[in-house]
């Protein structure tokens, strides 16, 4: 995974003797090594005297906070801070719970942020409480692998900047000097892969970009993948040329108005570019690439200057986007929210809500307490200024009816869902114009609720409707048999399933094989075609395996 970095120095003030003492610094930095050199400790101490003083340590806790807050609101996940000494840790964890004191808690098991090291009592009491034994350490190591815990960042010197993984670790605040091995293995802490995780950025508040890129050179040369070696203006540069490609699919639309409008204005004007993408060339498909690229540079981009300046054009983008995702009818099982799951949308919530009716209150038209395949509900969709937009909220909630069914009926949900394709698919291949196609989708709507009354009609329940269709799929079986000979046939069906199905019937072939009999045998003594009943046995039971469990817990 790419590594990126960030140069945070001139925000936080190093004076040039500062940088001087360290480039000196000798190459080896261990603090073991240091020790035995007396020359070597003078110099060290020097450093960490210049680094740790009062008012440097409380710029560069003011600067992660801002910085990591900042990104943290477009991309979840944690974030390391690694200190020069453990004085300095102790100092900026208290100059960072100043300015968030919600973030602390005397509780291990609680607290946002944590320092992770060891410490005695002769060491004082600020550098004593944050002492951690083997045990704690491991919790929160736990902690900070866990992605829903509420700790996001933790302050270290020496401990976890080897052999530690938390894959939803991206940013990496370096605050002490490292060559070599010591920062390439710190740095490595970035570059795990975690969900869609654009990569890893390593900010640096010391100056050690030529030591920064030796490290990732020698990353590269022991099998590292891809280029690591990016700065953050490459992000920067990217996030431009991305709002510059989607911009130019607004052509002839004033999506600027956005900016400038109500909350109410907002949601019309979202609909209104829905539908103006939807009426481009392969236009959901392109927008939705487009804005995940977009929406990856700027989390690792954000908190640069460029990218805050450019925060409500990619707000709206991400807000258009998440519409046309949310009404997807491909048959997709993910949802927005799970395929960004790391990189968050700084959108208004509002805006975006899980509530079809949303879409509907913009465009004027109520949905209706009963069901959403009504009659008057179709006529109202129907009517819909915005066709192609009407047309990807039909598509969806088709798509979602028909995914209900399949868990239950599969012959009525395959025949529905093959409908469903056929006509997207000659909307796709532009044989259907999108009222036309709306047509369609209509005719389907109207043959679930056909099914659904017919199955109240005949007094049968989900599972018998099931199999009643399973049965009376071909036209031989109803010309030779009567209505009532095939819904008696359904319930005895599912009965005699009920009865010698278990939970685990599917992988025991003597139970399958038994209930193959039974369901021979009930054919033939209801009279069903015999050049038919090998077709409908196989189908009886491909529809006993697919709801055997809810027939067991019935």
């Amino acid at each position: 995974m790419r590594i990126y970095y960030e140069s945070r120095l001139a925000k936080v003030c190093l004076s040039d003797k500062g940088k001087k003492l360290i480039a000196e610094l000798d190459q080896e930095l261990d603090q073991e090594e240091l020790t035995d050199t007396q020359k070597a400790k003078a110099k060290w101490t020097q450093v960490e005297a210049l680094v740790g003083s009062e008012k440097r340590i409380r710029n560069v806790a003011k600067d992660i906070v801002s910085h990591f807050e900042a990104r943290h609101e477009v991309f979840a996940g944690k974030g390391m801070i690694v200190a020069m000494s453990r004085r300095i840790a102790a100092n900026l964890y208290e100059e960072i719970i100043k300015l968030k004191p919600e973030w602390h808690s005397d509780n291990p098991n609680k607290g946002v942020i944590k320092v992770v090291m060891t410490a005695s009592s002769s060491d004082g009491p600020k550098l004593a409480k944050h002492h951690t034994t083997k045990q704690q350490r491991k919790a929160l190591a736990e902690r900070m692998k866990d992605n829903d815990d509420e700790l996001k960042l933790v302050i270290v010197r020496d401990m976890w900047l080897t052999g530690f993984d938390a894959p939803s670790l991206h940013t990496l605040y370096i605050d002490k000097p490292m060559k070599g091995h010591n920062l390439m293995q710190a740095i490595t802490r970035v570059n795990r892969v975690y969900l869609d995780k654009p990569g890893g950025l390593v900010v640096d508040y010391l100056g050690i970009a030529a030591d920064l890129k030796e490290a990732l050179s020698f990353y590269s040369d022991a099998g590292g993948r891809g280029d690591p070696t990016l700065a953050q203006e490459q992000a920067v540069n990217l996030m431009l040329e991305k709002i510059e490609v989607i911009s130019a699919m607004y052509h002839g639309f004033p999506y600027e108005n956005y900016f400038e409008a109500e909350t109410s204005q907002k949601l019309s004007l979202i609909l209104a570019a829905e539908e103006h993408i939807l009426g481009l060339e392969d236009g959901k498909k392109r927008y939705i690439n487009e804005v995940t690229a977009l929406s990856q540079a700027f989390a690792i981009a954000i908190p640069h200057e460029q990218a805050m300046d450019a925060k409500d054009e990619v707000a709206f983008f991400q807000a258009v986007k998440a519409r046309l995702a949310k009404f997807d009818g491909t048959g997709t099982d993910k949802t927005d929210e799970e395929i960004e799951t790391t990189i968050r949308q700084v959108i208004d919530k509002a805006l975006v809500s899980e509530q079809v009716i949303d879409v509907f209150d913009a465009a004027g038209i109520k949905k209706p307490d009963i069901s959403i395949l009504s009659e008057e509900f179709l006529l109202e969709l129907k009517g819909m200024a915005h066709k192609n937009v009407a047309l990807e909220v039909l598509k969806k909630l088709l798509n979602d009816e028909l995914k209900v069914r399949a868990k239950k009926n599969l012959v009525q949900s395959k025949s529905l869902m093959e409908m469903l394709e056929t006509a997207i698919k000659k909307y796709q291949n532009k044989i259907l114009t999108a009222a036309e196609v709306m047509e369609e989708l209509i005719r389907i709507s109207k043959e679930i609720v056909s099914s659904d009354n017919e199955a109240k009609n005949m007094g049968l329940s989900d599972f018998e409707y099931a199999f009643y269709t399973a049965v009376a799929s071909n036209d031989s079986a109803k010309e030779l048999m009567q209505h009532d000979q095939l819904r008696e046939l359904a319930i005895v069906l599912t009965q005699k399933v009920k009865e010698n199905a278990s939970i685990d019937w599917t992988i025991k072939e003597s139970v399958r094989a038994k209930l193959k009999v039974i369901v021979k045998r009930l054919l033939r003594q209801y009279g069903y075609p015999p050049d038919m009943q090998l077709l409908a046995t196989e189908t009886a039971l491909k529809q006993a395996e697919m709801i055997a469990n809810e027939l067991c817990a019935a």
